[in-house]
């Protein structure tokens, strides 16, 4: 059963849903239940025939045509226009491309990722930086400088990126409830950021671990995971990136600044699946857990950075911490072994996965009263009761993208907006009925907790929230 909600409004245009993946076979049923779409208004667009049976099942058309730049403008404009709805779960296709043709012809969008055209991720010819979220995001914020209002465009809103930023926003509050602070609800960036150094927050972690197995084990030269086997490799072999707090006061060895945009965030010469940091979810406990890029770990610093003259004042250190099912661990373990060359062979796991949950949230640390985790703890018998053709990692990643896609049909002229723009309670009002237990718990971790005598390690006792002492060699 569902919580009941403020209903969402009835949707009476066309969508496209570019990219049938495992997300886009798990967001497709509840857009029917949500926002009464229909079938026969509904296309799907993928690069080749669909296999899974799903689309044909729900009465769905696909049109198998692979997108580039030459010919994406030409497929879409039959099927999209005014107060229509692209929906883009696709890899490989230029997120911005798609965002300038749907203002164009009036037509709302909405993705969980900003990609850019196939080919930037893995050329080795380009600058680091180039290849990096943070230049993705600059380029769109660039194109935005102009163009207030319009279609609304969403643009990175799944689970995180996306939730997390919701999440974030509803933990700050939490916080300040449970500690006595006194706060007026924050309205603006700078009054979110007000609040959290108020709160004295150093560190925000995007904590995820999870323990979903299958009884059929990873095989030799095959990637396993329970959600896009693409989608996590490109980001995983971008370089590790996160946002920058004003806090810190070692540098790492191999870290770079940008040169240009906020400066909210760095990126290191190295892979975010070369890269692990320590980590903490209550159900779970310590763990160490991936840096891989993410979009959110720039936008929530950006958005929660305060400035005086120009300077500085307040930014939180912000990055991913992702611990991914066993089998993708096996996986990533295998891909490092073969110089970053993908394995022939990838499965996503769904109807096979026998056990385990997805332990999803926001970790925020630098309060006197400890470290606060608030997130989604779902397994998959609860995400199986609640939705078909979904684990409980596609579900959260499903929950950010329904939320998102009823506030954008409620706010259908703002624009292009990050997450971090969208009215947190709304999108988490959309999203919780989806998120199994959604809770939050203080802890007294910190990444200098039981650490081991056996091999000293650089750190500073007096503080622990440098970026230096998360960071495993």
């Amino acid at each position: 059963m569902t919580k009941k909600t403020k209903s969402a409004p009835a949707f009476a245009g066309r969508l496209v849903l570019l990219g049938f993946g495992s997300i886009g076979q798990a967001i497709l049923p509840l857009l029917f239940r949500h926002i009464g779409l229909k079938p026969a208004r509904t296309t799907i667009v993928k690069t080749r025939e669909d296999t899974s049976g799903i689309a044909a099942e729900l009465g769905v058309k696909v049109l198998a045509a692979p997108l580039d730049e030459g010919n994406y403008a030409t497929v879409l404009e039959p099927l999209l226009q005014e107060g229509d709805f692209l929906l883009n779960l696709s890899v490989d296709v230029s997120s911005l491309a798609l965002i300038r043709w749907c203002r164009q012809r009036g037509a709302l969008y909405l993705d969980t990722c900003n990609e850019p055209w196939k080919g930037r991720y893995d050329d080795p010819q380009l600058p680091l930086s180039r290849r990096s979220n943070y230049a993705l995001r600059e380029e769109v914020l660039a194109w935005r400088m102009d163009k207030r209002g319009g279609p609304t465009a969403v643009l990175t809103q799944g689970a995180n990126p996306g939730l997390v930023s919701a999440l974030v926003k509803q933990a700050l509050l939490n916080i300040a409830a449970d500690t006595g602070v006194q706060a007026p609800p924050p309205h603006g960036y700078e009054e979110w950021a007000a609040l959290a150094q108020k709160l004295q927050v150093k560190v925000i972690h995007i904590a995820e671990r999870d323990t979903q197995t299958s009884t059929r084990r990873k095989e030799l030269n095959e990637f396993v995971n329970t959600w896009s086997v693409d989608g996590f490799v490109d980001e995983g072999l971008q370089p590790a990136e996160l946002g920058w707090g004003s806090h810190e006061k070692h540098w790492p060895a191999d870290a770079r600044r940008h040169g240009f945009g906020s400066d909210a965030a760095i990126y290191l010469e190295r892979p975010g699946v070369a890269t692990r940091v320590r980590s903490w979810t209550p159900l779970h406990g310590p763990y160490h857990g991936f840096l891989v890029t993410h979009a959110e770990s720039i936008s929530i610093a950006d958005h929660l950075t305060l400035r005086e003259d120009g300077a500085v004042r307040y930014r939180p250190t912000v990055h991913y911490a992702y611990h991914p099912c066993d089998d993708a661990v096996l996986s990533l373990h295998e891909l490092a072994g073969r110089n970053w060359e993908p394995q022939r062979g990838s499965r996503i796991l769904r109807d096979e996965i026998s056990a385990g949950m997805d332990e999803l949230g926001v970790l925020l640390m630098g309060n006197p009263r400890g470290a606060y985790w608030f997130g989604s703890r779902l397994t998959i018998e609860d995400a199986r009761a609640l939705a078909p053709y979904n684990t409980a990692t596609s579900l959260q990643v499903v929950a950010g993208i329904l939320g998102g896609v009823v506030w954008a049909l409620e706010n259908p002229a703002e624009g292009l907006v990050e997450p971090d723009d969208m009215d947190h309670g709304r999108i988490l009002e959309v999203a919780t009925p989806y998120l199994g237990d959604v809770a939050g718990a203080w802890g007294d971790w910190t990444p200098l907790k039981d650490r081991s005598p056996l091999f000293p390690e650089p750190a500073d006792p007096e503080d622990p929230w440098q970026f230096l002492n998360f960071r495993v060699a």
